[in-house]
């Protein structure tokens, strides 16, 4: 490992237009997890100026059956589209919940996609697709999260809460962020950079009032981010000047597009696959949830300072084809120990799809809060995502011990 480094992470917020659709997406999962916990959801989402279109496949009772929409559920869905998007904060002309046109083109799942991960008397409930996820912890923050991305996520945050509390009447809902740390060894010792672009009422960009902005982002951003980290710091503050236009007006947002913003900031491998607007029959997510599970858990259990673990399905099967632990030099006993030991956890029940989604509950209409400001790391509500648990801890050393 370097022993000086910079290294940087982004962040977007929950109005950028890709992250819009990331929520739509979410809330259609939630929606139909409510009515059926086995539902079958595959939905992707556009965004642009006016104009909101849903795509994709779906299955659950009292939703879709026997190719046809349930009474009622179309405008429910419908409705639901329409208060992600007042939530979030969108009412201009280019982009308003009450008058954007939408578009549903849902429909009934693949039997082919259906037969492989359904269970059957002769096979257990197999993966929803082939593909290989990562999971990832590292003890930098108390979160257990990188602390570019982890910062990067609370400025927005920060500014987020402000906006919709009227304590920031002159956001509006589009922003980015972006921290770079200058790393020795494997702590971060100083912010070397600060981006924030962030969409604001007409007149922020010049004069008083773009001064007033860049304090307020310079205030947040030393609430956030320790000082000790800032004293040599470089602000960008809505470096292009104006930044009136934005969200799905500015630019066109579709699900998936934030892969890296979701996990881990680009500090950890990412298998490719996105998690919105997928049910958690699907490896993309459920796999990512319980490797990220299983990560933190090594880590918070002092078996690594870092954590990397892969694991890798083929569509209809259920059990894994590999799994792969990396401590990168910082474990306190041999990651093929650590291996083994994760596959010796007797209440784990494995690492099939059906497994996972039992042992984290992931049938639940959970989604939506996963999908701005990152999936890992995070208390929405105040309660964890399942998935950030830390309740392996006793387990992982009790197998080490017994090997």
């Amino acid at each position: 490992m370097r022993s000086d480094y910079l290294f940087t992470s982004e962040s977007v917020s929950e109005g950028h237009p890709d992250k819009v659709a990331d929520q739509i997406s979410d809330a259609i999962v939630d929606l139909f997890l409510a009515k059926d916990p086995e539902a079958r959801v595959a939905c992707e989402t556009l965004t642009t100026t006016q104009l909101v279109v849903l795509a994709g496949e779906i299955r659950g009772q009292g939703i879709y059956e026997n190719d046809a929409w349930a009474p009622g559920v179309p405008e429910e869905i419908e409705r639901v589209v329409r208060e992600t998007v007042r939530r979030i904060g969108y009412e201009q002309d280019g982009f308003h919940w009450q008058t954007f046109r939408f578009e549903n083109n849902l429909h009934g799942q693949s039997a082919h996609i259906a037969q492989g991960v359904d269970a059957a008397d002769n096979k257990d409930e197999g993966a929803g697709d082939q593909g290989i996820m990562f999971g990832y912890a590292t003890d930098e923050t108390p979160d257990l999260m990188p602390a570019t991305l982890y910062y990067s996520h609370k400025i927005l945050e920060r500014m987020a809460a402000d906006r919709h509390s009227g304590a920031a009447p002159f956001l509006e809902p589009d922003a980015k962020s972006q921290v770079t740390l200058r790393y020795e060894g494997s702590l971060p010792v100083a912010a070397t950079a600060v981006v924030v672009s962030t969409q604001h009422a007409p007149g922020y960009d010049e004069g008083e009032k773009e001064t007033a902005l860049h304090d307020y982002v310079k205030r947040i951003v030393a609430e956030v981010i320790p000082p000790v980290l800032l004293r040599e710091t470089k602000y960008y503050i809505n470096p292009t000047g104006s930044f009136v236009i934005g969200g799905p007006d500015g630019d066109a947002g579709l699900t998936g597009r934030k892969i890296i913003v979701d996990t881990y900031g680009g500090a950890a491998p990412h298998g490719g696959g996105a998690f919105s607007g997928k049910d958690p029959t699907k490896v993309d997510r459920s796999a990512a949830y319980i490797t990220r599970y299983l990560a933190k858990n090594v880590v918070a259990a002092g078996l690594a300072t870092r954590c990397t673990i892969q694991i890798a399905y083929a569509i209809g099967v259920s059990e894994p084809l590999s799994l792969y632990v990396d401590t990168h030099e910082t474990g306190t006993a041999g990651d093929d120990r650590i291996e083994q030991a994760i596959l010796d956890i007797p209440r784990l029940g494995g690492l099939t799809p059906r497994a996972i989604r039992t042992h984290l509950g992931l049938n639940k209409p959970i989604y939506q809060p996963t999908a701005a400001y990152g999936h890992f790391g995070r208390k929405p509500n105040g309660d964890f995502f399942p998935w950030e648990r830390l309740d392996l801890v006793d387990d992982l050393k009790a197998a080490l011990a017994a090997r």
